[in-house]
């Protein structure tokens, strides 16, 4: 899967250390070749809960059966 800049995507395992978990929503702030990606994760208030740097093995695209939901981090 090749992601561009902005794109919405689903993290698909557990960060614990970032306060994030699979099934987190992310955009796509940076692109690197061959298979990086620097994914930033925001509250729904919209404060910065995480950027990192992922493999694109470490995401999914967004799909029409995603269910969006909220929980608490703090």
């Amino acid at each position: 899967m090749t992601y561009k800049l902005l794109d919405t995507v689903v993290l698909d395992r557990d960060l614990p250390q970032h306060g994030l978990r699979s099934g987190d929503l992310g955009a796509v702030v940076q692109v690197y070749d061959p298979d990086g990606l620097a994914v930033e994760f925001v509250t729904a208030s919209g404060k910065t809960q995480a950027l990192v740097t992922l493999n694109v093995k470490d995401v999914r695209p967004v799909q029409d059966s995603d269910l969006i939901s909220v929980r608490s981090v703090a």
